[in-house]
């Protein structure tokens, strides 16, 4: 995994490889939406960017105009000559070669930074969380499906709302900015997308030390989401039915409620409750 910043001219670009399914690659060629992640990102032409997945280059043209430094992250070996190629003159554009997951996002840009990418579906969860990690970006411009954007943005008690939602949004503020339809992409999805912009708290609902225990809590609760907080805690929590009702009534949880009914802020109240409780 290698990257190295690119000078002189780039003569020659080699031929465009063809997408790979096994990667879920959909190269994103609408301009206005290009146009508009990066618009997201408001960026003044001295920060520095990071770019998940660059593809063909077409978001990385728009960001190397707009970036003082842009590092693009790719896997694919076969677009890595072709990324070489086409940045070979831009001596602030670095190519990252490796998984986004196995980098330190905020070691590798050596100070702040923003995030953009169209993220391959199969494996945005996980892309989102490693991008949120300690110290995180300024903030985040992803191209996700949209079925996932709605989840990350979702309000308690409505039917996108989930752990996803949770966890995200004790760390950051979703907000969809546009929904992109299949057309826009090379090959086409077979789903709609959206551009979801994230800006992280300035004070996290969690400290770095709760947020995996956290997590865990909040995703073994939604495993649950139609049964009454009070008996999803005598499994989650390891409680007796009267100490889980108690332990409710003490932080003013109705124990009937369910768990896709609470705010972020108070399944943090709950989580920090049951530890004080376990001592």
């Amino acid at each position: 995994m290698a990257h190295r910043p690119h000078r002189g001219p780039g003569a020659h670009r080699p031929a465009l490889p063809p997408a790979r399914k096994s990667l879920g690659q959909h190269f994103l060629r609408d301009g206005k939406v290009l146009d508009k992640i990066a618009a997201s990102l408001d960026l003044t032409g001295k920060e520095t960017v990071i770019e998940i997945g660059p593809g063909r280059g077409a978001l990385t043209d728009r960001l190397a105009e707009r970036a003082g430094r842009l590092i693009a992250i790719e896997l694919d070996r076969a677009l890595i000559p072709v990324l070489h190629a086409r940045y070979a003159g831009r001596g602030n554009v670095m190519i990252a070669e490796g998984d986004v997951l196995s980098f330190d996002l905020a070691a590798l840009a050596q100070g702040p930074y923003r995030l953009a990418g169209n993220v391959p579906y199969y494996i945005t969860t996980p892309i989102l969380f490693h991008a949120l990690k300690a110290p995180r970006p300024e903030r985040a411009v992803f191209l996700v499906q949209r079925e996932v954007a709605e989840r990350m943005a979702a309000a308690p008690d409505t039917d996108a709302y989930g752990a996803l939602s949770v966890n995200l949004q004790a760390l950051a503020s979703a907000e969809t900015v546009m929904i992109v339809k299949p057309a826009a992409f090379e090959p086409p999805p077979k789903v709609d997308s959206a551009v979801v912009r994230v800006v992280p708290r300035a004070q996290p609902l969690v400290s770095p030390e709760e947020e995996l225990p956290f997590s865990k809590f909040v995703q073994a609760c939604f495993a649950q989401r139609r049964k009454q907080l009070a008996r999803t805690l005598r499994s989650v929590a390891t409680l007796e039915a009267d100490a889980s009702r108690a332990l409710l009534e003490s932080i003013d949880i109705d124990p009937t409620a369910r768990g896709e009914t609470l705010s972020p802020e108070r399944f943090v109240e709950l989580f920090r409750a049951i530890v004080a409780a376990r001592g």
